[in-house]
């Protein structure tokens, strides 16, 4: 959409900004150590989520001993986590849906919920906002000298959508073909610059008022510091000014 800029690549410009100050590498860390202990083992070759944390890592250049010490401290750990998801709504009337990994449910719902009405909005039961989403492979691949012949390269990937942004290419896949896809991509010579497994928006929420659009990106950025919030998912629309 022309104009506008999605809550996905704010957030997207941001983490940049913070993984050059080095701020990000211990969520990144934490979500390679969740990735081990529920995702199946430490080999990225069969643990689909490790690979694509360890992708993500490395994407933002995080050192490769920061990334083995945290597959290494997943063997070690007697932990329990438990995989939780949110739903509710924020101001300006945006969806969104947070997923959180954590060693004590109570805890962790009382301050998601806390956060929630201390900005305006309110949590909401399962099935609230999530049939609004849809599990998706994300990559984000760097433009080429030519972005229309390299999004009909992309295309004929049997790739689900593809669009160009200020960023890159975005290309949009079934969850269970993201490395296949992504090795694809590779193997025409393109950077991929991101790769994620998200939950993508049928329906965008437009928030046209300043105020209200600072309030809601106020309130997303507080609940991904949350430290048990793995990611959080919106609907979140803002008009370029």
């Amino acid at each position: 959409m022309s104009g506008h800029s999605h809550y996905a690549t704010i957030h997207r410009q941001k983490e940049v900004k913070d993984a050059a100050r080095g701020n990000v590498f211990s969520k990144l860390a934490r979500a390679i150590t969740i990735a081990v202990k529920t995702g199946g083992g430490d080999d990225p070759n069969s643990n689909f989520k490790l690979r694509v944390e360890i992708d993500k890592a490395r994407a933002v250049n995080m050192p490769k001993d920061n990334i083995e010490r945290a597959i290494a401290r997943a063997k070690i750990s007697d932990e329990v986590l438990e995989e939780v998801a949110y739903e509710g709504f924020g101001p300006g009337g945006i969806s969104v849906i947070v997923k959180a990994t954590t060693d004590n449910r109570n805890r962790t719902s009382q301050e998601i919920k806390n956060l929630f009405e201390k900005n305006g909005g309110n949590l909401a039961g399962p099935g609230a906002v999530s049939f609004n989403f849809e599990n998706k492979g994300f990559l984000l691949v760097e433009k080429g000298d030519n972005p229309e012949s390299q999004i009909l390269k992309l295309i004929d990937l049997g790739v689900e959508d593809v669009e160009e942004t200020n960023d890159g290419v975005e290309v949009y896949v079934i969850p269970d073909k993201l490395s296949e896809v992504r090795y694809n991509i590779e193997g025409l010579g393109y950077v991929i610059k991101e790769t994620e497994l998200i939950m993508k928006p049928k329906n965008l929420q437009t928030v046209g008022d300043p105020k209200e659009s600072d309030k809601a990106l106020s309130f997303l950025e507080a609940l991904e510091e949350q430290d048990d919030v793995q990611k959080v998912f919106t609907n979140l629309d803002i008009p370029n000014v």
